[in-house]
């Protein structure tokens, strides 16, 4: 069956599950990602002859399998996990987890059928054609999980992993790309997972060669996995503490590198405990003894080779602090080693809750350079539960404004250093005093609520607006005195202005047109999609050329556009395109599948996936999945008669429904005609009805009767028209069910990419493009009503409220 990434994903973290309640997210960890790792290199051994890691005989994930149900699997899994990591030198890496512990996995039987659980989870998922590459469904799935338990993990636990978008950040402003040789080096010595070190070589086509350091045990292990999961078998990765026993030197030097990128602890006190041997790393001067933020600052910068470049994750008060930090970053900015510094959202880290900063490094030109280019990101973010997270067009305005070195109003700004070296300042690289990020106050008009007119001033400030619509500005102001403007309509009827506008319906068909012109021209290589596409470049290449077009645009942000896609990639488009990967043909993937069994309720009775399609109930109920074309376009290209119809009759339902409700409600009540009708749960019910009508008929109460009868005919009526729907409603699902069987690939083309990819995405576009526009109706709707009455007006007409209270208490004999 073929595998969609959210599919693999549901399975990995149920697999979580079997294993929760025994330990926390910090600890299970490492079953679950050990476990995926002997999935994969078994799966990969029986298909790639060439692969590095040998999987000894008897020692494979299919050796696990057939542990299933075995009273000694614990022990027996750890003998084969411990065979394959003497066989390839991971003693320490991949066998740091114990499935034989009863404290954490249950004595006897309690382990025997959770293990057992657990290996059944991963032996429906298949790597045999996984390629692991940094879009692959394994790199996501190790990527989605690494996530999950940085969550999970809490503050003290989860700081080794660095969230993807800031990753993938900094691997593309360092400078690596297509150019980049695989002699080349990359470097971290704080490497954690080593999730960032694999985002730099995504960038980099032809690889590079990876070198990194990380002190934890326990996520030294994960990184060494990581690293083969991802297809760099032969990245050097040591253990060890960074700043006291440096792994990576040459003599009494440190070793240096192509680039360097870390993430590594915030203000670490013990950072100089033990430390003997400095590497030259502290020529500028030594970092405070209880903070250890500049060690790491420096110990980055000495690695660099002479024209290498690097990026580093700090907190902002390395930009700012004194005292020896103070001197230190004089230093720094005096020689030019800074670049660039890029300021990101609070509570984005799992390791902290404070904002951080990426400190670009550049010893090439250091000499030469005058000025450091700053950005503050701050406000780009997008809340994940507890979390907050960069977007995908977060992430793109960063790289694009940092290579551009594009000076942007209250985002970016090429700051000289001159001004930084300026007394003033004393080389305090605190962004705010560059980067000015506060909304311009909106300022009251004394003449304007004194005289009358709306300040021209605030219509103005709306200049993106009227170079997108100027004949609109002229229809809704006109020249009042210099420097103010009268509104020509009513403050109610701005909204309907400006929708009705020619100028807007032309917005909005350049809006439309110009994604249908993009989908167009991919259209060749979308419905090409096939075992061979790769979806990584795929996206990419679609993306990039969306938020081209949409650059000459007016008044809609490029990256708007670009976020729905990238938006829309991820909810949707991404799982279609490895459905279509991973299926023989369009139709194939298009088919329906049963629904999948996730698990038990607490009754023990099966619990399903959602199904599009059900047919019955309980459990010989038939449920369907369609995971590529959902029913719903199907009927709207074939069936849309047949839906208007059953709407309708769906309609006469509800009508019949909301009709007996009122009548009930209106005389079920105390002293109404209804009031035996109710039952000992106040309900009016067919029985309690006909029951009532029998005992007012043999009293000969006529009202009750009558009432009665017509409750009666009511729950008649939509009885019978529920029936009429449900079965109109059964029809047509079953047409739609069996219209799947007769799809031709040309069809199945249609409704994907027409009807679901660009009917979305066109949606969603215009949707941005619509919000565009009603915040300009909101500000308009504001100023307007800010000074439609002047002081003379309002003084006015507060004479005449006095005038008139003051008749009436002269007519109460008061005055």
């Amino acid at each position: 069956m073929a595998l969609k990434k959210s599919d693999l994903y549901g399975s990995l973290w149920r697999s979580c599950d079997e294993l929760r309640g025994g330990m926390d997210a910090s600890q299970y960890k490492d079953y679950i990602l050990t476990l995926l790792f002997v999935k994969y290199v078994s799966d990969k051994a029986k298909t790639d002859p060439d692969s590095l890691i040998v999987v000894p005989e008897g020692n494979s994930f299919d050796d696990m399998v057939a542990l299933r149900g075995d009273k000694e699997i614990g022990d027996k899994i750890n003998k084969i996990i411990g065979a394959l990591a003497k066989a390839n030198g991971l003693e320490r890496v991949i066998d740091l987890a114990d499935f034989n512990d009863p404290d954490k996995l249950g004595d006897g039987k309690a382990m025997q059928d959770r293990l057992s659980k657990l290996v059944a989870i991963f032996q429906d998922l298949d790597f045999t054609t996984s390629r692991a590459s940094g879009d692959d469904l394994l790199g996501d799935a190790y990527e989605f999980l690494m996530r999950k338990f940085a969550t999970d993990s809490g503050k003290s636990k989860g700081q080794f992993y660095t969230p993807a978008e800031v990753s993938q950040i900094i691997a593309r402003i360092i400078g690596v790309g297509p150019a980049t040789k695989r002699s080349e080096t990359v470097y971290d010595p704080t490497c954690g997972s080593g999730s960032l070190l694999l985002k730099v070589a995504d960038e980099t086509p032809n690889g590079i060669s990876i070198y990194g350091q990380e002190k934890d045990v326990a996520t030294y292990g994960l990184a060494r996995m990581n690293m083969i999961l991802h297809g760099n078998e032969i990245a050097v990765i040591e253990r060890g503490d960074t700043i006291v026993d440096p792994k990576f030197t040459d003599g009494a030097r440190l070793r240096t590198f192509d680039y360097a990128v870390a993430n590594p602890p915030f203000s670490q006190k013990s950072w100089s405990s033990g430390l003997e041997n400095e590497f030259g790393r502290f020529a500028f001067g030594r970092p405070p003894e209880k903070n250890g933020d500049y060690a790491f600052l420096l110990h980055l910068l000495t690695s660099l080779k002479s024209t290498g470049r690097g990026a580093i994750i700090m907190p902002h008060g390395v930009l700012f602090r004194g005292n020896a930090e103070g001197v230190i970053r004089q230093e720094l900015v005096k020689r030019g080693y800074i670049a660039g510094i890029i300021g990101l959202p609070a509570n984005l880290f799992y390791g902290t809750g404070i904002p951080a900063c990426i400190i670009v490094l550049d010893k090439a030109n250091a000499q030469s350079r005058t000025g450091i280019f700053m950005i503050d990101a701050s406000k780009g973010f997008m809340k994940d539960g507890a979390k907050n997270r960069l977007r995908p067009q977060d992430v793109r305005k960063i790289v694009d404004t940092f290579l551009s070195r594009r000076e942007i109003a209250r985002y970016s700004r090429m700051v000289p250093l001159t001004e930084i070296a300026d007394p003033a300042n004393d080389c305090n690289l605190n962004l705010p005093r560059y980067v000015d990020t506060s909304e311009p106050e909106d300022i009251q008009d004394l003449g304007a609520h004194i005289h009358g007119g709306v300040p021209e001033r605030d219509i103005d400030a709306l200049a993106e607006y009227w170079t997108a619509f100027p004949e609109l500005r002229r229809q809704l102001f006109k020249p009042n005195r210099p420097g103010y403007l009268d509104l020509t309509v009513d403050v109610s009827d701005i909204r309907q202005t400006i929708l009705d506008s020619p100028e807007f319906a032309a917005f909005a068909k350049q809006v439309s047109s110009t994604v249908g012109a993009w989908f167009t021209a991919h259209r060749p290589v979308l419905q090409a999609v096939d075992a061979s596409t790769d979806p990584k470049e795929l996206i990419e290449a679609i993306s990039e050329d969306l938020l081209a077009r949409f650059q000459s645009v007016p008044l809609l942000d490029p990256y708007a556009p670009y976020e729905q896609l990238m938006e829309y990639w991820q909810d949707a488009m991404q799982d279609d395109a490895y459905l279509l990967r991973s299926s023989r043909s369009w139709v194939q993937a298009s088919q329906p599948r049963p629904a999948r069994i996730i698990g038990k309720d607490t009754n023990g009775k099966d619990m399903y996936e959602d199904a599009d399609l059900r047919f019955g109930t309980g459990a010989r109920a038939e449920r369907y999945v369609m995971d590529l074309i959902p029913p719903g376009f199907v009927v709207a290209r074939f069936f849309a008669e047949e839906q208007a119809q059953v709407e309708e009759l769906e309609t006469v339902a509800e009508t019949a429904t909301a009709e007996l409700a009122q009548y009930i409600e209106e005389n079920a009540v105390e002293g109404g005609p209804l009031e035996d009708a109710l039952d000992d749960k106040d309900k009016v019910t067919k029985t309690s009805a006909e029951k009532c009508l029998k005992e007012a008929l043999a009293v000969h109460d006529d009202d009750v009767a009558n009432a009665s009868t017509r409750a009666l005919n009511l729950m008649k009526a939509e009885t019978e028209a529920k029936t009429k729907a449900k079965t109109a409603r059964g029809k047509l699902d079953r047409a739609t069910l069996a219209r799947y069987a007769d799809l031709t690939v040309p069809e199945a083309k249609w409704l994907l990419l027409d009807d679901k990819w660009l009917a979305t995405i066109q949606s969603d576009v215009l949707d941005q493009a619509n919000s565009l526009i009603l915040a300009m109706i909101g500000r308009l709707s504001v100023v307007a009503s800010r000074y439609a009455n002047d002081v003379v007006e309002l003084q006015s007409r507060a004479a005449s409220y006095q005038a008139v209270v003051d008749a009436h208490l002269r007519d109460m004999g008061v005055r």
